[in-house]
């Protein structure tokens, strides 16, 4: 069997591979200015359903890449996803990266109430006086957190990245997200994944400035 290997050099592949990623979409309609979000969701996924399943709110690219410039910082949900964020990238706008889920006071505040570690992580987010954008992307029950505690007017984040990957109210958590006022990215139905939601912050520190060092 003969096997033919595209000639790329080391420096090209993710050039060479967005070229391929652009071909293949052919056509497919996207919403102007959310073409890098979408192209890096499939560039990291090989999932070409992230064309048609990511929901953006109105400007809510515009209004996430304002918020980084303006110094916020990112509340993730998993070690996955705090650790695949380009930190130097959002450090150079004074923003950091939050994961509160191995924190001992919100493993103990999660027992005593009999929730989830992310629920009782996303009420420590919540105390932060910083600009906050939430990147989810594997506990449907931070999502739900999030959305009682907007409600509740006790957030009022900058955006939500909303992509927690599975089965059980990962669906629903989704679409309350859609029903707030707040900026949001949303991967509708069941996937999505700590990856995503990492990548997805990527993007767009990668559209202020493709520096990544």
């Amino acid at each position: 069997m003969k096997v033919e290997l595209e000639n790329v050099k080391p420096m090209d592949i993710e050039k060479r591979s967005f070229e391929i990623i652009t071909e293949e979409l052919g056509d497919t309609p996207l919403i102007p200015g959310t073409e890098l979000v979408v192209k890096r969701c499939i560039h990291t996924s090989a999932d070409f359903d992230y064309a048609k399943n990511l929901c953006f709110s109105e400007n809510a690219v515009e209004k996430a890449i304002q918020a980084i410039k303006d110094g916020a910082c990112i509340v993730t949900d998993t070690q996955m996803a705090k650790a695949g964020i380009n930190k130097r990238a959002l450090a150079r706008y004074g923003g950091e990266v939050y994961c509160f889920m191995s924190d001992e006071d919100v493993a103990k505040i999660a027992k005593e109430n009999g929730s989830t570690r992310a629920t009782a992580s996303m009420d420590k987010a919540a105390g932060l006086d910083k600009k906050l954008i939430f990147a989810i992307g594997n506990a449907p029950t931070a999502l739900v957190r999030l959305y009682e505690l907007i409600e509740d007017g006790k957030l009022n984040p900058e955006l939500i990245i909303g992509v927690p990957v599975g089965f059980v109210n990962v669906v629903q958590s989704k679409e309350l997200i859609m029903h707030t006022d707040v900026p949001y990215i949303v991967a509708r139905g069941r996937k999505g994944g700590s990856n995503i939601a990492a990548c997805i912050c990527n993007a767009l520190l990668y559209m202020i400035d493709n520096n990544r060092g």
